[in-house]
């Protein structure tokens, strides 16, 4: 019962740490009970399957934590207006397990090596599965552990060097270090070592901090330019009303809402995700021939100076099987079609701007590992709002330069706004300033969209990028190039938000270098398994 009592002070005290609504301090010594747990079965109880035993009540904490956290994902409904119980049992019970996971290596590595060995092992080893959570198929980083102080950006403007990753390994260190000194003061009693350890643990959760208000208080950054943007949120229902209507009703609704908020010169219109068209998608091969992309620019002749950029859905046609993308499907014997998400800039005179979203949502845009797994299920895909397809993207990010000014904005689209490197990307390509397109509505009204939305000011600091946030429900926001927001509506709002955007050219050393702790922590994890390795190959040896 003690074990299954730590296991459960584990999951609340991650769980209360999380944005939006918790307080992230608790995530400091959050796995400490955990690791107590682990340590006890491992070295004083009597079970005879301990690591099962050990995998079962770290799969419980994760559980207890995923479904706290990202519960919201109930709000998904099905085509029949259902909840869908998919898109929330899936994630949860999958990402729990990968997280129980990487917590049985610990545990398998620190009985093989030794406490303080398997502690180093598991701060490597947890860094390792988040960079990795990243980048493949079945990505969801919405729990990277570097996430939790979204909601306290002066405590964290020292992502701007070491990022969100960076965060991670901070927690990661402190809560090792804190059941390190527990340890310590268990096996000797001795204060001054407790004193000592206590001191080291105050020290390295103050020092980061101090920094960053340091930093917070000196950020004198001097912007190149400013632009004037107007944000558009036509709150359209995107189970029901975004199919129902007709496309030219949608995007004169979009054209009113921009129109009757448009005081002063504009500079750039930003409508959210996919905003355009309502059912169907653009042919990208008749963009100069599209009524609605002809509309817009009818629209920008009434605004001499602004462009309008926009999330729409787009396809392009193939006839021709070779050279095929792998992404495309059959439509008949001699035709085939790739699908996108899209974000275009639209100008007067020049040529629509186009990026595809990079970054997409497993089971909804991307059938992960599809050569795997379509052939074993068929079109029963794991149905979380669902596809038989993937869409296309684009290997490389965008920046979409502006004919009338120094503005470049990055055309971040939704959930690509979770990935600190990726990001960078936009910035070595040119961007000043972050342009986020997103449709939230899919949850409802729950903690997706605000968690969303706070993950961005992240992203703020780690480039020292300004972000306009286009949603179509809401929040759309201004966020300052230090992670504050400075202005935003309300979710459920038909509404505009207006912005005066600063633009600025510097690239900060995370932009450079990217993730740099997380590809430490893979180079130490090889190393700590090699070193395994090594010392059970000379055991053997010996033995022989």
């Amino acid at each position: 019962m003690k074990y299954v009592l730590l296991t459960l002070i584990s999951a609340m005290l991650l769980s209360v740490s999380w944005p939006t609504y918790g307080v992230p301090f608790f995530i400091f010594f959050a796995l400490v009970p955990l690791l107590m747990m682990e340590h006890g079965i491992s070295k004083f109880s009597t079970y005879k399957r301990k690591s099962w035993m050990v995998f079962g009540l770290s799969y419980l904490c994760f559980v207890v934590w995923n479904v706290v956290t990202t519960g919201w994902l109930y709000g998904s409904k099905n085509p029949d207006g259902s909840h869908s119980m998919m898109a929330v049992v899936f994630p949860v019970l999958v990402n729990s397990f990968l997280y129980s996971l990487v917590f049985q290596c610990y545990h398998w590595y620190k009985n093989a090596q030794g406490t303080y060995w398997g502690l180093g092992f598991l701060i490597a080893i947890w860094m390792s599965f988040e960079k990795f959570h990243l980048n493949w198929e079945l990505t969801w980083p919405w729990l990277n552990l570097g996430n939790v102080f979204s909601e306290y950006p002066k405590l964290v403007q020292w992502y701007d060097t070491l990022g969100a990753t960076g965060g991670s390994f901070w927690i990661l260190l402190i809560n090792v270090l804190i059941f390190y000194t527990l340890r310590t003061w268990e096996a000797g009693r001795k204060r001054k070592d407790l004193i000592r350890n206590g001191s080291i643990v105050g020290a390295l959760i103050i020092l980061p901090m101090i920094i960053s208000l340091i930093k917070y208080n000196n950020f004198d950054e001097k912007p190149s330019g400013q632009v004037n943007v107007l944000m558009l949120q036509p709150d359209l229902d995107p189970y029901a009303e975004k199919y129902s209507k007709d496309s030219i009703t949608i995007q004169n609704d979009l054209f009113t809402l921009a129109e009757n908020n448009s005081k002063g010169k504009i500079d750039y219109y930003i409508a959210p995700e996919t905003a355009l068209p309502g059912r169907g998608s653009i042919s990208e091969t008749a963009f100069e021939k599209s009524v609605l992309l002809n509309n817009v620019k009818g629209f920008l002749s009434k605004h001499p100076g602004a462009v309008f950029a926009t999330g729409i859905s787009s396809h392009r046609f193939y006839k021709n099987k070779e050279n095929l993308p792998k992404e495309a499907y059959q439509l008949n014997p001699d035709l085939w079609v790739e699908s996108y998400n899209t974000a275009i800039q639209v100008a007067p005179q020049q040529a629509v701007q186009v990026y595809h979203k990079g970054k997409l949502v497993p089971g909804v845009e991307i059938f992960p590992y599809m050569s795997v797994l379509k052939p074993l299920l068929g079109d029963a895909m794991l149905n979380l709002g669902g596809t038989v397809a993937s869409l296309g993207i684009d290997k490389e990010r965008k920046s979409f330069s502006n004919p009338y000014n120094k503005g470049r904005m990055a055309p971040i689209i939704c959930y690509e706004s979770i990935y600190g490197e990726f990001t960078t990307d936009y910035i070595k390509k040119g961007a000043n300033f972050l342009g986020i397109m997103t449709n939230d509505s899919w949850w409802g009204v729950t903690e997706g969209h605000k968690q969303l939305l706070s993950y961005a000011k992240l992203r703020a600091i780690e480039t020292r990028r300004e972000i306009a946030r286009a949603a179509n429900s809401g929040i759309s926001a201004h966020i300052n190039a230090k992670g504050e927001v400075v202005a935003d509506t309300f979710y459920g709002d038909q509404t505009t938000l207006f912005a005066k955007v600063n633009l600025y050219e510097t690239m900060t050393f995370y932009t450079r270098a990217g993730d740099l702790l997380s590809r430490f922590s893979i180079f130490a994890l090889g190393f700590l398994l090699f070193y395994f390795l090594i010392e059970k190959f000379k055991s053997r040896i010996k033995k022989a």
